[in-house]
């Protein structure tokens, strides 16, 4: 359900070359004219929306269950607001409004799903006979080798890294601007890989990730991102020339519409993951210390019991 929604992200004709639709300007980015309604958009939204609440009653009302249900409400909510708010129009007249879309998805949406875990909700939205099956085809392919190793920590961490760096390659940015397809499939690899990654994050003390590499990973994150970041702030050449032309319209210079890109994915996400490494630092040093007086403790216990 997800692959279908991200993959209808860009609805055929919006594309940054169609010039059949007035682009959004100041006086007008607020107008209604400017949502995206589109079917293809609206559509798997309200599925994926109905889907989880018909899940969610049939599992009841349980109180440890409030937490992933906000946290799924939160996140649908700024999935709504990055795909049907006048923001995705913006992103094809400037690239920084682009880069807080982005944002959106990676910093807002993507952790708030991870959080919410809805696979076993989504299950119980299906008949009673049909649970067990699909939930032990899920479980195995999960299972599967390569799967595995695509869910393990170290692989969420570089693929979550590729996909960002990649598609700000010049050239593969410029094909999303040409392809609804490609774009989409832009969209699908941040906010997939995004979910992967914080999932794992999530997991950390209680999985194969230990919170010192999760420390690892999460200030690993903040500096890549951070220097991509700086990398487009600083930079006087334009790396993405089909916007030169549109951010005329927001009284920016393609320049500054890019430096503003870079501050929105340097600054953002670089405090994000900073105050989460520093969380997940300590909760490393809770367990650790806990860790040491439980050692300290049974040496105390083993050592009294030889004595005697």
């Amino acid at each position: 359900m997800v692959a279908m929604l991200l993959l209808s992200l860009h609805p055929a004709g919006s594309t940054i070359q169609d010039d059949l639709v007035p682009l959004p300007t100041p006086a007008t980015w607020h107008t209604w004219s400017n949502w995206s309604w589109e079917v293809s958009i609206v559509v798997p939204l309200l599925v994926l929306l109905i889907w989880y609440v018909i899940g969610a009653v049939r599992r009841g009302s349980q109180p440890k269950l409030a937490r992933q249900h906000a946290a799924f409400a939160a996140g649908w909510i700024s999935l709504a607001l990055a795909l049907v708010s006048p923001l995705h129009r913006l992103g094809d007249v400037l690239f920084s409004a682009h880069m807080l879309q982005h944002e959106i998805l990676l910093l807002i949406a993507a952790p708030l799903m991870a959080a919410a875990r809805p696979g076993v909700t989504l299950l119980y939205a299906l008949r009673t006979d049909s649970r067990q099956p699909v939930g032990s085809a899920i479980a195995r392919l999960e299972r599967h080798p390569i799967i595995a190793i695509l869910l393990s920590p170290l692989a969420a961490f570089l693929v979550h890294a590729l996909a960002l760096w990649a598609w700000h390659i010049p050239f593969l940015y410029q094909a999303t601007l040409d392809s609804d397809l490609i774009h989409a499939s832009q969209h699908l690899s941040f906010f997939l890989s995004g979910v992967i990654f914080w999932s794992a994050l999530y997991g950390a003390g209680r999985s194969t990730m230990t919170y010192g590499a999760g420390v690892l990973y999460v200030f690993g994150t903040a500096v890549h991102c951070s220097a991509l970041g700086a990398l487009l702030t600083f930079s006087w050449t334009l790396w993405y020339p089909a916007y030169a032309s549109r951010t005329e319209l927001w009284h920016l210079s393609p320049i500054e519409d890019q430096q503003l890109g870079g501050l929105l994915m340097w600054i953002p996400s670089g405090v994000v993951f900073i105050v989460i490494g520093v969380i997940m630092f300590a909760r490393w040093l809770i367990t650790s210390d806990q860790r040491l007086a439980h050692g300290t403790l049974s040496d105390l216990v083993v050592g009294g019991e030889d004595r005697l």
